[in-house]
Protein backbone atom coordinates (compact mmCIF):
# COMPACT_ATOMS: atom_id res chain seq x y z
CA UNK A 1 0.00 0.00 0.00
CA UNK A 2 2.88 2.38 0.82
CA UNK A 3 4.52 1.80 -2.55
CA UNK A 4 1.14 2.03 -4.32
CA UNK A 5 0.52 5.47 -2.77
CA UNK A 6 3.70 6.77 -4.39
CA UNK A 7 3.39 4.87 -7.68
CA UNK A 8 -0.16 6.05 -8.39
CA UNK A 9 0.81 9.73 -8.12
CA UNK A 10 2.90 11.27 -10.92
CA UNK A 11 5.66 13.10 -9.05
CA UNK A 12 7.61 16.25 -9.81
CA UNK A 13 10.63 17.58 -7.94
CA UNK A 14 9.94 20.56 -5.68
CA UNK A 15 12.02 23.52 -4.56
CA UNK A 16 11.76 27.23 -3.84
CA UNK A 17 9.09 29.21 -2.00
CA UNK A 18 5.61 30.64 -2.43
CA UNK A 19 2.08 29.41 -1.95
CA UNK A 20 1.35 25.71 -1.48
CA UNK A 21 -2.41 26.22 -1.31
CA UNK A 22 -4.11 23.05 -2.55
CA UNK A 23 -0.83 21.09 -2.62
CA UNK A 24 1.06 18.64 -0.43
CA UNK A 25 4.52 17.16 0.15
CA UNK A 26 5.02 13.47 -0.67
CA UNK A 27 7.68 11.47 1.19
CA UNK A 28 9.12 8.04 0.50
CA UNK A 29 11.30 5.94 2.80
CA UNK A 30 14.73 7.55 3.06
CA UNK A 31 17.33 8.60 5.62
CA UNK A 32 18.53 11.51 3.48
CA UNK A 33 15.57 13.14 1.69
CA UNK A 34 13.65 15.80 3.62
CA UNK A 35 11.93 19.19 3.46
CA UNK A 36 13.18 22.06 5.62
CA UNK A 37 10.81 24.93 6.40
CA UNK A 38 12.11 28.46 7.02
CA UNK A 39 9.95 30.48 9.43
CA UNK A 40 8.83 33.99 8.47
CA UNK A 41 9.90 35.24 11.91
CA UNK A 42 12.60 33.75 14.14
CA UNK A 43 11.92 34.29 17.83
CA UNK A 44 11.89 32.36 21.13
CA UNK A 45 8.50 30.80 21.82
CA UNK A 46 6.76 30.94 25.19
CA UNK A 47 3.55 29.78 23.51
CA UNK A 48 2.78 28.08 20.22
CA UNK A 49 0.13 26.35 18.15
CA UNK A 50 1.23 23.88 15.49
CA UNK A 51 -1.27 22.48 12.97
CA UNK A 52 -0.84 20.10 10.06
CA UNK A 53 -2.64 17.47 8.01
CA UNK A 54 -1.15 14.12 7.06
CA UNK A 55 -1.91 10.74 5.56
CA UNK A 56 -0.06 7.44 5.79
CA UNK A 57 -0.89 3.76 6.17
CA UNK A 58 2.21 3.08 8.26
CA UNK A 59 1.98 1.18 11.54
CA UNK A 60 5.55 1.78 12.79
CA UNK A 61 6.66 4.99 14.59
CA UNK A 62 7.38 8.08 12.50
CA UNK A 63 8.05 11.79 12.87
CA UNK A 64 5.71 14.47 11.52
CA UNK A 65 7.39 17.73 12.57
CA UNK A 66 10.82 18.41 14.05
CA UNK A 67 12.14 21.75 15.33
CA UNK A 68 15.80 21.45 16.35
CA UNK A 69 18.34 23.96 17.64
CA UNK A 70 22.12 23.73 18.01
CA UNK A 71 21.95 22.54 21.61
CA UNK A 72 18.90 20.28 21.31
CA UNK A 73 17.92 18.01 18.41
CA UNK A 74 14.37 17.58 19.76
CA UNK A 75 13.60 21.10 20.93
CA UNK A 76 10.06 20.62 19.61
CA UNK A 77 8.90 17.34 18.13
CA UNK A 78 5.53 15.98 17.01
CA UNK A 79 5.80 12.21 16.65
CA UNK A 80 3.49 9.25 16.08
CA UNK A 81 4.39 6.26 18.27
CA UNK A 82 1.72 4.04 16.74
CA UNK A 83 -1.73 4.45 15.25
CA UNK A 84 -3.79 6.54 17.69
CA UNK A 85 -0.84 7.43 19.95
CA UNK A 86 0.92 10.78 19.52
CA UNK A 87 4.02 12.16 21.21
CA UNK A 88 4.82 15.83 21.82
CA UNK A 89 8.31 16.75 23.04
CA UNK A 90 9.76 20.05 24.25
CA UNK A 91 13.49 20.16 25.03
CA UNK A 92 13.53 16.36 24.73
CA UNK A 93 10.87 15.97 27.45
CA UNK A 94 8.05 13.80 26.14
CA UNK A 95 4.35 13.57 26.77
CA UNK A 96 1.92 11.16 25.13
CA UNK A 97 -1.67 11.55 23.94
CA UNK A 98 -4.05 8.81 22.85
CA UNK A 99 -6.77 9.38 20.27
CA UNK A 100 -9.30 7.19 18.45
CA UNK A 101 -7.67 5.29 15.61
CA UNK A 102 -8.45 6.47 12.08
CA UNK A 103 -6.96 3.84 9.77
CA UNK A 104 -6.55 4.74 6.09
CA UNK A 105 -7.90 8.26 6.61
CA UNK A 106 -6.12 11.63 6.69
CA UNK A 107 -5.63 13.27 10.09
CA UNK A 108 -5.74 16.93 11.12
CA UNK A 109 -3.51 17.50 14.17
CA UNK A 110 -3.11 20.65 16.24
CA UNK A 111 -0.79 20.88 19.24
CA UNK A 112 -0.50 23.92 21.46
CA UNK A 113 1.55 24.80 24.52
CA UNK A 114 1.69 27.64 27.05
CA UNK A 115 4.91 28.09 29.02
CA UNK A 116 3.36 30.03 31.91
CA UNK A 117 0.87 27.28 32.77
CA UNK A 118 2.93 24.40 31.28
CA UNK A 119 -0.26 23.14 29.64
CA UNK A 120 0.14 21.24 26.37
CA UNK A 121 -2.96 20.24 24.42
CA UNK A 122 -3.50 18.00 21.43
CA UNK A 123 -6.47 18.07 19.05
CA UNK A 124 -7.07 15.38 16.42
CA UNK A 125 -9.65 15.95 13.69
CA UNK A 126 -11.11 18.88 15.60
CA UNK A 127 -11.54 17.01 18.90
CA UNK A 128 -9.47 17.44 22.09
CA UNK A 129 -7.62 14.28 23.11
CA UNK A 130 -5.84 15.49 26.23
CA UNK A 131 -4.01 18.08 28.31
CA UNK A 132 -0.62 17.46 29.92
CA UNK A 133 1.93 19.47 31.89
CA UNK A 134 5.15 20.15 29.99
CA UNK A 135 8.17 22.44 30.69
CA UNK A 136 6.73 25.29 32.77
CA UNK A 137 8.61 28.55 32.30
CA UNK A 138 10.62 27.27 29.35
CA UNK A 139 11.28 29.21 26.15
CA UNK A 140 11.66 27.28 22.89
CA UNK A 141 14.82 28.41 21.09
CA UNK A 142 14.69 30.77 18.12
CA UNK A 143 17.40 29.65 15.67
CA UNK A 144 15.85 26.42 14.52
CA UNK A 145 15.92 23.94 11.67
CA UNK A 146 12.39 22.73 10.97
CA UNK A 147 12.13 19.35 9.25
CA UNK A 148 9.02 17.53 8.02
CA UNK A 149 8.74 13.74 8.09
CA UNK A 150 12.07 13.07 9.82
CA UNK A 151 13.48 13.12 13.36
CA UNK A 152 17.07 14.42 13.45
CA UNK A 153 19.63 13.00 15.87
CA UNK A 154 21.59 16.25 15.70
CA UNK A 155 20.97 19.83 14.49
CA UNK A 156 18.74 19.21 11.45
CA UNK A 157 20.57 16.09 10.23
CA UNK A 158 21.41 12.41 10.87
CA UNK A 159 18.01 10.82 10.32
CA UNK A 160 16.93 7.29 11.25
CA UNK A 161 15.18 5.67 8.29
CA UNK A 162 13.06 3.61 10.72
CA UNK A 163 11.50 6.87 11.99
CA UNK A 164 10.88 8.46 8.60
CA UNK A 165 7.40 9.13 7.26
CA UNK A 166 6.16 7.38 4.13
CA UNK A 167 3.13 9.40 3.13
CA UNK A 168 2.01 13.00 2.68
CA UNK A 169 1.85 16.22 4.72
CA UNK A 170 0.05 19.48 3.96
CA UNK A 171 -1.35 22.66 5.56
CA UNK A 172 1.53 23.02 8.02
CA UNK A 173 1.26 26.20 10.09
CA UNK A 174 2.90 27.52 13.25
CA UNK A 175 1.83 30.42 15.46
CA UNK A 176 3.51 32.11 18.44
CA UNK A 177 0.33 31.89 20.56
CA UNK A 178 -2.36 29.41 21.59
CA UNK A 179 -5.26 29.36 19.14
CA UNK A 180 -8.86 28.68 20.02
CA UNK A 181 -10.59 25.67 18.47
CA UNK A 182 -12.55 27.99 16.18
CA UNK A 183 -9.33 29.59 14.93
CA UNK A 184 -7.72 26.19 14.35
CA UNK A 185 -10.59 25.16 12.09
CA UNK A 186 -11.00 28.44 10.24
CA UNK A 187 -7.36 29.33 9.53
CA UNK A 188 -5.34 26.15 9.93
CA UNK A 189 -2.87 27.20 7.20
CA UNK A 190 -2.35 30.92 8.00
CA UNK A 191 0.28 30.78 10.75
CA UNK A 192 2.38 33.80 11.69
CA UNK A 193 5.66 31.84 11.76
CA UNK A 194 4.84 29.19 9.15
CA UNK A 195 2.10 29.97 6.65
CA UNK A 196 1.13 27.39 4.03
CA UNK A 197 -0.09 30.17 1.75
CA UNK A 198 3.32 31.89 1.79
CA UNK A 199 5.83 29.18 2.61
CA UNK A 200 9.60 29.31 2.26
CA UNK A 201 11.06 25.81 2.06
CA UNK A 202 14.14 23.91 0.93
CA UNK A 203 14.29 20.30 -0.22
CA UNK A 204 17.13 17.82 -0.04
CA UNK A 205 17.03 14.59 -2.00
CA UNK A 206 13.92 13.07 -3.55
CA UNK A 207 10.96 14.96 -2.11
CA UNK A 208 8.04 15.93 -4.33
CA UNK A 209 4.93 18.05 -4.51
CA UNK A 210 1.46 17.36 -5.98
CA UNK A 211 -2.10 18.69 -5.71
CA UNK A 212 -3.80 17.36 -2.59
CA UNK A 213 -6.61 14.84 -2.95
CA UNK A 214 -8.17 15.43 0.49
CA UNK A 215 -9.80 18.50 2.06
Amino acid sequence: MQKLLLDVLFLTILSGDGTLSGKLFIFHESDTAYVSLIPRVKKPLQNFTLCLKAFTDMIRPYSLFSYSIQSQANELLLFVNKMGEYGLSIENVDTTFKAPESPYAPIHICANWESASRIAELWVNGKPVGREGLKKGYSVGAEAKIILGKEPDSFGRKFDIKQSLIGVIWNVSLWDRMLSLKEMGASCYNGKLLNWQVLHYEDSGYVVIKPKVWV
